[in-house]
């Protein structure tokens, strides 16, 4: 490793400022790490257009799987002239994909971080008005953005007039409605209008017609949580944090049975080899590695020909796979694969918001199939059957991505797993825990 390299390792700006005791960063201890110099900075000495065009120049891309440039989403909301009024900005805290925990840390630890990234988003965006649409579990986060709120309110880096600039920004905490749909944005969208989480057809996207018909950009926490840090130091300094082309670092993640299950601020790009084996300590004692998913519950299974694979958004494709929220959930030797896919897939079922056949119906029967075959009760014509009922929930035959998201691991399992599913129909009994 060069020194250049281990330069990028030793900066981390999204978490280098915690509090070694866990606690959450206050006002004065946030200051002292820099914080709020980007919005001071920018509603003083930036146009809103400055903001957007330095993020466009970060390479910064959404941290909650989809990867969309950040600074090209803001810019789809009509500004100008005769645009609509109000504007919204949404934080999507409501991180409800199995193995992602990411964001819970960034609000836990610094929830004034989260706060000014909005701050920054809703100046670059017009926007005067802003939601944190927080996961309803997340209790100790909900305390710690309240404390957070109250404070900047007091030090007028939110409400009216922010710093004597003439921007104003009322910003209020909206805890979820707690189901797993509430994390898509337009889902998200309904349910903080008072709805049924259930996803819109798109277009119109939200940047143009969202919350109450407005435009609304949603983002995902980590994303703004890497604004203040762009704004303060440059886009050139961002993008010099990563390893390739997306700029900064990434919070990568790992659970399951690794010596040191947790989080990782590292450089985007970062191999899984690294994340596994040098942060996450290796594989436990007693137990091999045999795959994992590399982006939370709903991305496809990779093996240990993929370990050298950088963690970004474009590598992991050739691979059939892709980077998702960078928490990995590690699969072992001594896990059964069906009864992993039946925990998987059980969720999905559980959590479709019953809007299209495909999934309501579908999710379910998959569900029942595995069952079977976990049970000793499945037949061979049950892998191919699995595999049409993962196909017709691929993009394009469902509303939205919930569907598709579970068919990537199930689709993924079966081809790099499929002995382990015949073996439970051979010898009609699940042959885990192994002898």
């Amino acid at each position: 490793m060069d020194n250049r390299t281990e330069k990028k390792r030793e900066q981390k700006p999204l978490t280098g400022s915690f509090r070694a005791d866990g606690k959450p960063l206050d006002i004065f201890e946030y200051e002292q790490a820099g914080g709020y110099e980007a919005l001071r900075k920018a509603v003083k000495s930036m146009t809103p257009r400055d903001v957007q065009e330095e993020v466009k120049s970060s390479n910064l891309r959404g941290r909650g799987g989809a990867g969309f440039p950040t600074g090209q989403k803001w810019s789809f909301v009509p500004t100008g002239e005769g645009a609509p009024i109000p504007r919204y900005i949404a934080a999507n805290a409501d991180e409800m994909e199995p193995g992602t925990f990411k964001d819970r840390i960034l609000m836990e630890n610094s929830p004034h971080m989260l706060i000014e990234g909005m701050a920054l988003a809703a100046y670059a965006t017009g926007a005067e008005h802003a939601y944190i649409f927080l996961r309803g579990e997340y209790v100790t986060a909900a305390r710690a953005l309240e404390g957070a709120l109250a404070q900047a309110y007091e030090k007028n880096y939110l409400g009216k007039n922010v710093l004597g600039s003439g921007f104003s920004l009322e910003m209020h905490l909206h805890l979820s409605a707690g189901r797993y749909m509430c994390g898509e944005e337009t889902g998200l969208l309904n349910s903080l209008e008072g709805k049924r989480a259930m996803p819109r057809a798109k277009p119109p996207y939200p940047q143009v017609s969202g919350f109450m018909g407005k435009p609304t950009v949603v983002n995902n926490v980590e994303t703004l949580c890497n604004v203040p840090h762009i704004i303060r130091n440059g886009a050139a300094w961002f993008k010099s944090l990563s390893l390739g082309q997306d700029g900064g670092t990434k919070i990568y993640g790992a659970s399951g049975r690794v010596k040191r299950p947790g989080a990782w601020e590292l450089p985007m790009g970062t191999t899984i080899r690294e994340i596994l084996e040098v942060h996450a300590g290796g594989m436990r004692d007693g137990y091999k590695f045999r795959g994992l998913i590399p982006g939370g519950a709903s991305t496809e299974f990779l093996i240990e020909e993929h370990l050298d694979l950088a963690m970004d958004f474009d590598s992991l494709q050739p691979a059939g796979s892709r980077m998702g929220t960078g928490t990995m959930i590690i699969l072992d030797d001594r896990t059964c694969p069906v009864g992993m896919q039946i925990s998987l897939q059980s969720f999905f079922a559980r959590e479709s918001c019953g809007w299209c056949t495909p999934c309501r119906e579908g999710l379910p029967w998959i569900v029942h199939t595995l069952n079977s075959i976990e049970d000793g009760k499945g037949e061979m014509e049950d892998m191919d059957l699995l595999l049409d009922q993962a196909r017709l929930l691929a993009p394009g035959h469902t509303f939205c991505a919930l569907a598709p998201g579970a068919a990537e691991p199930l689709m993924s399992g079966v081809k790099y797993f499929r002995e382990d599913f015949e073996r439970h129909i051979r010898e009609k009994r699940c042959p885990w825990p192994m002898e």
